[in-house]
């Protein structure tokens, strides 16, 4: 038991890590936020700019995609547009419309179909960067909606030395849809209106996020290229393009919207996607990140960055280890209180986040106890997602689905890109019911301070659950209304067919 004991405090310690690195980014945030990048004079002469849509089956949003990239008010002469399409569904046509209808338009627009998909976005982003011609790359997904001035805002910070890439803050199309998309806002503002500017005010690595970034082609092809080993090609260039020596700058005066999951089933699969990705990095470059002659705090605030979702495992871990805390009465459980004192750090961050945001921001307040659900109720789902990276195993990249949500008005639930209910959702319901029992136990026991704890962790898991059976529900039965609907609308042709015939 004193191993079991040791092993518990070193788990908790270690996440207590994490709450602890959130504390200090809101804090250094605090202190910088009144400086910003420096601003780069207008360059005498504009480089020219290859715009790349990578698309895989996005038939709800390719077009206005497209569209958006069209409209960019950048020198036309100067302006490229890729669509790299590995699309296996109607979103190949639409987007070949698209693409024609602008190019009689006078815009040099180009469409890239891939029947094989190998290396997943980073293949199709490799394929797309032999056959630009911009000296800077803009890369945006189909879910992207960039304002026109975006180039134009961007493009001059390359004249500043060793700017390898841009990243702008990503904002969104749909944040009032519903409570679901209103708490994932809020979690994606804190890291990008807190941590990405704290990281790139204090001088940490920090990543390019996939979407709504320009990077230098030669940066690109000095950090080693375009590489599919990963799941999150994003940060993995990021973070070898500066161990070669680049810098990457965010500017969080410039943003791009996007569409947020509205199905928590999506969610589940972006999320998955980035820890089992991020993992994958970790084990990559990690060891080379501590062997650079980086100063130690970036190295040290590089290693949890990478390992970011480690707190999923450390959260479930952690909950299953209890058990015998609470039944044995260890000492060590009454200590766990002061471990989640660390979780401070995140409140604070996303309570800084939405003050940055602007008038009626306390508004949007009242979802972070949905966001705190949400982050310990995905543990199982991320943890599974993650195991086969510990061992090197790469796996599939998996699309996030969009549905063109804008308004309360729009459903998802009809698309044939609504995702299934996943089988985790009944091992959830019995993590939920296991940490309610376990809230029982430390409640009658020395461990009574962190049965409140253990009633959040029931809570999320019964939440991450019962939402996903919900949406499943609501899916199938809009489902059967478009069948009944189609069924009756042939039948009544068909009753139409055979009158016709009786009167003729």
């Amino acid at each position: 038991m004193p191993l079991l004991e040791i092993a518990y405090g070193f788990l908790a310690a270690w996440l207590a890590l994490y709450g602890l690195n959130t504390l200090a980014l809101a804090v250094v945030y605090v202190r910088v936020r009144t400086r910003r990048p420096e601003v780069a004079p207008l360059p005498r002469s504009w480089p020219v700019v290859t715009v790349q849509l990578p698309i895989y089956n996005e038939l709800h949003v390719v077009e206005r995609s497209i569209a958006a990239a069209a409209a960019l008010d950048y020198p036309r002469e100067l302006l490229q547009i890729q669509v790299l399409d590995d699309s296996t569904d109607g979103t190949s046509v639409v987007a070949q419309q698209a693409v024609a209808r602008y190019a009689q338009m006078g815009i040099d627009i180009q469409y890239m179909h891939r029947c094989d998909r190998a290396g997943f976005k980073a293949g199709a982003l490799a394929v797309g960067l032999q056959r630009a011609t911009g000296e800077l790359l803009a890369i945006f997904d189909a879910d992207f909606v960039p304002p026109a001035d975006f180039l134009r805002r961007i493009v001059p910070y390359f004249v500043l030395p060793k700017v390898g890439c841009v990243q702008a803050r990503w904002n969104h199309l749909n944040r009032a849809y519903s409570t679901l998309t209103r708490a994932q806002a809020m979690g994606i503002d804190g890291h990008f209106i807190v941590e990405q500017e704290a990281r790139s005010q204090a001088g940490f690595f920090l990543n390019f996020n996939g979407s709504a970034g320009v990077w230098r082609r030669v940066c690109i092809q000095e950090a080693g290229g375009w590489q599919a080993d990963t799941l999150t090609e994003d940060l993995d260039l990021s973070y070898r393009a500066q161990l070669a020596g680049w810098r990457i700058l965010y500017v969080p005066d410039v943003t791009a919207a996007a569409e947020l999951p509205p199905q928590l089933d999506a969610l589940r699969r972006q999320q998955a996607r980035w820890a089992r990705g991020s993992i994958q990095v970790a084990r990559k470059l990690l060891p080379l990140l501590l062997r650079s002659d980086q100063p130690w705090p970036i190295k040290l605030e590089g290693a949890i960055h990478l390992t970011g979702y480690m707190v999923h495992p450390l959260i479930l871990i952690t909950l299953l280890l209890t058990l015998p805390m609470v039944l044995t009465h260890s000492r060590v459980s009454a200590l766990l209180p002061y471990f989640f004192l660390a979780t401070a750090g995140l409140p604070l961050l996303y309570l800084v986040a939405q003050a940055e945001r602007g008038p009626g921001w306390w508004h949007e307040l009242r979802f972070a106890p949905l966001l705190l659900l949400l982050g310990v109720g995905l543990a199982l789902n991320n943890t599974v997602a993650m195991a086969p990276a510990f061992w090197g195993r790469k796996g599939e990249f998996q699309r996030t689905p969009k549905f063109d949500i804008k308004g309360s008005m729009d459903h998802w639930q009809d698309s044939a890109y609504a995702l299934r209910c996943t089988g985790l959702v009944w091992c959830e319901l019995l993590l939920a019911i296991f940490a309610l029992v376990l809230a029982f136990l430390a409640s009658r026991g020395e461990a009574r301070s962190i049965s409140y704890w253990l009633v959040v962790y029931a809570l999320s898991y019964a939440y991450i659950a019962t939402m996903s059976l919900i949406q499943a529900r609501q899916a199938q039965h809009k489902e059967s209304i478009l069948a009944w609907m189609h069924r009756n609308r042939s039948q009544a042709q068909a009753r139409s067919s055979v009158k016709s015939q009786h009167l003729s």
